[in-house]
């Protein structure tokens, strides 16, 4: 037993120096060093094959197709506006009573009609889809999972960057796991919050929308959490608000002073309230509610809640 637990101890800072020299690349969004062992190919691959659980688990598509078009359409306009525009992007309104939104590998982006619900303004719903897209443009995802496998025995074993499976990659993900598997494992650090929230400015900006818009979500978030947060699936996978709003308001002030001009920049609220508010009156309540019901009555589902 000493002796594994001191060949684990050697073993690991050396895969970790191993990982460093073999897997660092420059990121073009964020400009810096970064471990990443997962390919533009292998996040394709992973996206499209984890995405349909996610929808499952999350309620399925809300069912109207106004709302799905809308936050496609937007969704889509930032991926193109970003440094990563030619990846197979897609943006999921899931029908799920949770406050949530989160992405995962290759361009899949998801937001909840628990999120849609508490939002105002078309420059809201851009400051989340572009803070998501951040995360993939940034290869946030990539690297997180990059540092779970290495840290498990798995990834000590293997060794080389490269060999893992599909399997353990979905695994390390969460699909298939217990509930909250894969969110703890991948839950991102701060400077990675900060940085996806500068690219979501960057990117709602270079569309003409209001960067406040970013500083109103958090503030949304901080309200809707006030009340012991049982649907508040965001603030399990993000940092609390309220240092991120004063990051935000700096950013703002230091590179678009101009935020306040209506002709440079706009909030759309009427927009957003005809087509998803009022949409959402509509609908009949939402397939996913953990309130209420389990998210998947089915034991042999395809997996658990992503949160």
């Amino acid at each position: 037993m000493r002796y594994q637990t001191f060949l684990m101890s050697w073993t690991l800072p050396a895969l970790l120096v191993l990982a460093a020299l073999t897997g660092c690349s420059t990121n073009p969004a964020t400009g810096e060093q970064q471990l990443n062992w997962i390919s533009v190919e292998k996040e394709k691959s992973l996206g499209a094959e984890a995405a349909p659980t996610f929808v499952q688990q999350y309620g399925g598509d809300i069912p109207s197709a106004s709302i799905q078009n809308y936050v496609s359409d937007i969704g889509h306009k930032l991926a193109a506006a970003s440094e990563r525009p030619d990846l197979e992007w897609e943006f999921h309104a899931v029908d799920s009573a949770v406050i949530n939104a989160f992405a995962l590998p290759g361009g899949k982006v998801f937001v909840t009609r628990g999120l849609l619900k508490e939002l105002k303004s078309e420059a809201q719903l851009a400051g989340v889809l572009g803070h998501e897209v951040g995360h993939v443009t940034a290869q946030h995802i990539g690297q997180q999972m990059t540092r779970a496998i290495l840290i498990t025995a798995a990834g000590v074993a293997v060794g080389v960057a490269g060999e893992q499976s599909d399997e353990d990659w979905l695994t390390v993900l969460g699909v298939g796991t217990s509930v909250g598997g894969g969110l703890y494992m991948l839950s991102y650090g701060r400077n990675q919050e900060t940085q996806s929230d500068e690219l979501g400015v960057r990117y709602m900006t270079r569309l003409g929308y209001n960067p406040v818009g970013q500083v109103q979500v958090m503030k949304v978030l901080k309200r809707a959490s006030g009340g012991g947060g049982a649907g508040m699936e965001f603030l399990a996978t993000h940092p609390y608000p309220d240092t991120r709003i004063k990051h935000l308001n700096m950013i703002i002030k230091d590179q678009y002073p101009d935020y306040k001009d209506p002709q440079k920049y706009r909030i759309h609220r009427d927009r957003y309230q005809r087509t998803v508010l009022a949409e959402l009156k509509r609908l009949p309540p939402p397939q996913h509610d953990p309130e209420n019901q389990p998210a998947n009555p089915d034991p042999q589902g395809a997996g658990d809640q992503y949160r």
